[in-house]
């Protein structure tokens, strides 16, 4: 089986900076909130053409559809947050939620398997 690609589109609350996010990011990324068993690359992109300009996205790239239903459960019947990794739950509660208009568990994003 291939591996799993998911996109996160990010929408900014009202009054958040770029900048703001920018730097969050890169402080999850220094306290170790973005790795994860199985995940084994991220990136974070800014928007700068498109439907998506002066937007923020990831990318989240899985080892294989194992080790994400492992981390998220089956796309048919995925976990409760509750049982989200440790520090996902602190990406999503302390860095996420304060920036994003919405629950980060609302966002926009969609899963690939790559073939």
């Amino acid at each position: 089986m291939g591996r799993i690609i998911s996109v996160h589109e990010y929408a900014l609350a009202q009054g958040v900076t770029g900048e703001r996010f920018e730097s969050a990011v890169l402080r999850a990324r220094e306290q170790g909130l973005l790795y994860l068993a199985g995940l084994s690359d991220h990136r974070f992109l800014r928007g700068i053409r498109g439907a998506s300009r002066g937007s923020y996205g990831a990318l989240w790239v899985y080892e294989s559809k194992e080790s994400w239903e492992r981390l998220w459960g089956p796309a048919d019947s995925p976990i409760d947050k509750s049982e989200y990794p440790v520090q996902w739950r602190i990406w999503e509660d302390e860095v996420l939620s304060p920036l994003l208009a919405d629950d980060p568990d609302r966002i926009r994003f969609s899963a690939y398997e790559e073939f």
